[in-house]
């Protein structure tokens, strides 16, 4: 599929009765999200380790061409800032995100805004992802000890994992970081965050990662039809190959023409204005 339109996240109370059908129970609301919607960024795996039986559900309540996204957890990114991460990142594995199978799309990796950029640790960083589902669970077979009983390890179907990073500080805004992504085939997260982080346009992946945070408040604001027309030309020109004229970027050089799948997460939940965004992106992209 060319496009995902999702929302981060699902399970809000301010969406139930509003969103949600009245009277709709809670267990049933991914299954009602999936049947409107073409992806979920997955967040509760950012703030704790979920368990091979919630992947289990969660792939058992969607449809065959579903995908979820994944974030990271922040014991990575927020807690130990990319630096001896082998054991997490074996832990996180190892959770049971593989269960996911063919459902399984980009895993998110999102730094905190106080981290500047550094590329040796960076490049350690990536040089530990594995490139594959087959690398990534033999990467979960070294999970820690206290994983035990808390894992999933089951053969998987081979197929390639991609990642994306979202960045925080304008620290950012260099061509090498830009060629390190390039080199490891690592999305740069294009995040509209109402101005208070950069947004950045640099095409680095054969995949283009958004995030919608809101258009004029951080979690807040919903987009208006103008704003969603300009986002869904944008995933078209992106899809296309091509970058938007309007594009921020750093490096000079653009990407190889190519089409590319485009996913774009809305995260403005704090209003219930996700939901119904990516509802009305969804219908100007086709998808609904």
């Amino acid at each position: 599929m060319a496009y995902r339109v999702g929302i981060s996240g699902w399970r809000y109370a301010p969406w139930r009765s509003v969103y949600y059908p009245e009277g709709l129970p809670q267990r049933a609301e991914l299954e009602y999200v999936s049947r409107r919607l073409s992806s979920v960024e997955l967040n509760g795996s950012f703030y704790s380790l979920q368990r091979p039986t919630s992947y289990q559900r969660w792939y058992a309540e969607t449809p065959d061409d579903f995908v979820f996204a994944v974030k990271g957890p922040r014991f990575v990114t927020h807690m130990k800032r990319l630096a001896d991460v082998e054991a997490p990142l074996a832990n996180f594995f190892a959770s049971g995100l593989l269960a996911l199978g063919n459902k399984l799309g980009p895993i998110l990796w999102q730094l905190p805004g106080n981290f500047r950029y550094d590329e040796q640790r960076l490049a350690t960083f990536f040089e530990l992802l594995p490139r594959t589902t087959v690398e990534a669970l033999g990467l979960a077979k070294r999970h820690e000890d206290r994983m035990q009983g808390k894992v999933f390890l089951e053969t998987v179907s081979d197929q390639p994992l991609r990642y994306a990073m979202e960045v925080r500080h304008d620290s950012f805004e260099t061509t090498g970081f830009i060629e390190l992504l390039r080199e490891h085939n690592i999305a740069l997260v294009c995040a509209d965050t109402a101005g208070k982080w950069p947004m950045l346009d640099d095409v680095t992946a054969d995949f283009v990662y958004v995030r919608l945070h809101g258009a004029d408040e951080l979690y807040v604001s919903g987009y208006d039809d103008k704003a969603l027309d300009h986002w869904a030309a944008r995933a078209r020109i992106w899809h296309q190959g091509r970058t938007p004229a309007d594009g921020r970027t750093v490096a000079k050089d653009r990407p190889a023409r190519r089409r590319r799948d485009v996913y774009v997460y809305f995260d403005n939940d704090a209003k219930v204005h996700a939901p119904f965004n990516a509802e009305a992106l969804s219908r100007r992209l086709g998808l609904s």
